[in-house]
């Protein structure tokens, strides 16, 4: 009997278009195979005959990394056969069809994530084999997976936290919450390439390569790397830190409309850090990268977030006997808003229920094992107060649940305290509401209602284990003492009396009502009443007072009293920062006790408004017209405006142009068209930037209809 020739592989087709739209990747492009883990994906191989299974052979192999090998999971050989073979690595469910192989590719649920180079040997019994490669392809994690620890359970909740690549963080303060979108971008071209560039320029790869690409197949260790390199304050990370008021080095944080941009720069530089960010585009651009590598990921802002880094659970604000809100020498603040990211997974290494969302925070705050990350912290770990369960969960929680005690300082020693908050800290908590353009209030998820007999409880629990027993019951004597001064015979209240928008006067009212007091029971009090207003820094600082004034009231018994205070828009023109926030504290001594009382507000100025139209259907390939309009209600022009449009799907990369000077009390209309690249839900972003006023944004959803037959 004659011996058949030699099996010759002729070509191979990986069936990118058909397998990424099967593993949720099209938006990633079609030309090149990229897979999730625990997912079969087809494969066609054409030889020179047909393929006889009793006597030609074939094994694949499977590399990712430097140093593939067996017994670090960074390399897999399979031979092929009829069934697959459980979770492993297999090669199975194969068709002949004339001269051509089907054959079904399983990649095991706890695969290493990365680019792969995926060969074939061909052999004919023992002895001579031929080794052929077939190609490349990239495994990301699998949330459809129910073997994936990624895997969530809702195609809803899949849709949110993979695939919408766009979507708002919020900022501001927790009376005015600001939507500011952004462009996630994760399926942009080169972005799955920049994620695996990011982990392959982090610290654990530069010193021990083999090492960190067996580890990729656990989530937990991806996300403390990422979290790791986002920010550049030990490594090549890839946005550099600034909360100064100079950016004349790189770009002000606040004009960053998306991920892409910075993302693109980093790669094309090396790995230079990219400046600048604050929280939110730390938050953002890891958004970015983990949404692209898989795991689901959202964007949360926490207000009044305490920064604790004594871990003592009381943070420490002072004023002066003028109102005035004083800089302290501790590390310790309390930001506006802090943003970090949750990412959604099974934790394995935590006692059982503690699955679910977990805090990742890439703002370098503090070091967490020798490099600047936060997290994974179990949301549900932080809400129980289990502050001993990795990672660095008792930062976390104290940026949601720090107590603020307020001093009166006189000649730089502590007077008195004029307040012990067991509530201001970690307030409207939010992230985008699935499906909406709204935020979506958590605050729950992170702790028990505020007085809760359930909240006092865990804060204990976490004070015993944070400050051992005999400092965490001392810290509990301070605070029933700090309630329990005597309450003041006044209520204050400072209310604005219109809209506060920027570059007008701000017209404010203080509500004084007399109460019954021990002190004095029933008669009239005297206040001499101090007010200072002063520019209110992200951080929770403030710059010098921009205004001060007094007032001198008498309160009988029951009586109210409403006191109007001006201030004007040139004592706070060129001296607020691109956060637009004015602090306004009083302080009101009782002529009769000596005693003082504190009242403040915190006003967020309101700037232009943008409006963004379009006037027809969006198609993919059709112009699509937009108009753009602002007024300009300032009382001064605006002066060196530029515009910026980004949006994934509707605009490659970033559209600028320039609009000069726009007079005050005019208009500028702007109308442009848009070639939209990609169907289904899309975001135009649009970013005006002035002298005067660093960003003024807008959005505009827009649903994108495919490309009609022609």
């Amino acid at each position: 009997m004659d011996q058949v020739a030699a099996l010759e592989l002729r070509s191979v087709d990986l069936q990118s278009a058909r397998n990424n739209q099967e593993h949720h990747t099209q938006e990633m492009g079609l030309q090149r195979l990229i897979v999730r883990r625990s997912q079969s994906f087809t494969i066609q191989l054409h030889f020179d005959r047909p393929f006889h299974s009793g006597t030609d052979y074939i094994t694949f192999v499977v590399e990712t990394g430097p140093e593939p090998t067996e017994l670090l999971g960074t390399r897999a050989t399979f031979l092929l056969t009829q069934a697959r073979q459980g979770n492993v690595w297999s090669a199975s469910d194969f068709t002949i069809h004339a001269s051509s192989l089907s054959v079904s590719l399983f990649t095991p649920a706890n695969a290493v994530i990365g680019p792969y180079t995926l060969k074939m040997e061909l052999s004919q019994g023992p002895g001579h084999s031929t080794t052929h490669p077939l190609g490349t392809f990239i495994l990301l994690f699998n949330p459809w997976s129910a073997e994936d620890d990624v895997y969530l359970p809702s195609e809803i909740l899949r849709q949110e936290y993979i695939m919408m690549d766009y979507g708002f963080v919020y900022k501001g303060h927790e009376r005015f919450i600001t939507p500011w979108p952004w462009n996630y971008g994760q399926f942009e071209d080169d972005i799955v390439d920049i994620c695996f560039e990011i982990l392959n320029k982090s610290l654990h790869f530069l010193e021990n390569p083999t090492k960190d690409y067996s580890q990729r197949n656990d989530v937990v260790y991806v996300c403390r790397v990422v979290s790791a390199m986002i920010n550049s304050s030990d490594d090549s990370g890839v946005l550099q830190g600034n909360w100064g008021e100079d950016y004349s080095q790189g770009v002000s944080p606040l004009e960053w409309t998306g991920s892409v941009a910075i993302l693109r720069q980093w790669a094309a530089r090396g790995g230079q850090p990219v400046k600048y960010g604050q929280c939110w585009v730390f938050a953002a651009v890891m958004c970015t990268v983990m949404r692209c590598l898989g795991v689901p990921t959202r964007v949360i802002s926490n207000f009044r977030s305490a920064h604790n880094a004594d871990a003592n659970l009381t943070i420490d604000t002072y004023y002066d006997q003028h109102a005035e809100m004083l800089p302290t020498q501790k590390q310790d603040k309390i930001w506006n808003f802090h943003v970090w990211n949750e990412c959604w997974m099974i934790r394995k290494d935590l006692p059982p229920g503690y699955n679910g969302w977990q805090v990742l925070d890439a703002t370098p705050q503090q070091i967490s094992s020798g490099l600047f990350c936060c997290g994974p912290a179990s949301v549900k770990a932080i809400r129980e107060g289990e502050v001993h369960l990795p990672y660095d969960t008792p930062f976390v929680y104290a940026e949601v649940n720090a107590d603020e005690v307020v001093w009166l300082l006189e000649d730089g020693q502590a007077q008195e305290i004029l307040a012990h908050k067991t509530s201001s800290i970690g307030k409207e908590i939010s992230t985008k509401m699935v499906g909406s353009d709204q935020h979506q209030n958590i605050t729950s998820s992170y702790k028990y209602p505020e007085g809760s007999p359930e909240e006092r409880s865990v804060f204990m629990k976490a004070s015993r284990k944070m400050l051992g027993p005999r400092r965490a019951s001392s810290a509990f004597l301070h605070l029933l003492g700090a309630r329990g001064f005597e309450g003041p015979p006044a209520q204050l209240r400072l209310r604005l009396a219109r809209k506060p928008e920027w570059g007008q006067d701000l017209l404010l009212k203080l509500h004084a009502r007399r109460v019954a007091d021990r002190a004095h029971p029933q008669g009239p009090i005297h206040l001499v009443v101090h007010f200072c207003a002063q520019t209110l820094l992200h951080n929770g600082g403030t710059r010098e007072p921009l205004w001060r004034q007094t007032a001198h009231l008498t309160l009988d018994f029951g009586e109210e009293i409403q006191w109007p205070l001006s201030l004007p828009y040139n004592n706070y023109k060129n001296k607020l920062t691109d956060e637009k926030l004015i602090h306004v504290s009083g302080i009101a001594k009782v002529e009769e006790t000596g005693r003082s009382m504190l009242v403040i507000k915190d006003i967020s100025l309101e700037p232009p408004h943008l409006s963004i139209e379009v006037s027809e259907r969006a198609e993919v390939g059709k112009a699509l017209r937009v108009h753009i309009s602002l007024t300009n209600t300032l009382s001064v022009a605006l002066s060196h405006c530029t515009m910026v449009l980004e949006g994934s799907g509707l605009i490659s990369g970033q559209l600028s142009n320039d609009l000069g000077t726009l007079v005050a009390g005019h208009t500028i209309q702007i109308q442009l068209d848009l070639y939209p690249i990609k169907a289904g839900p899309r975001q135009l972003q649009v970013l005006i930037s002035s002298n005067e006023i660093k960003e003024i944004k807008g959005y505009k959803d827009i649903f994108v209809a495919a490309a009609r037959a022609s």
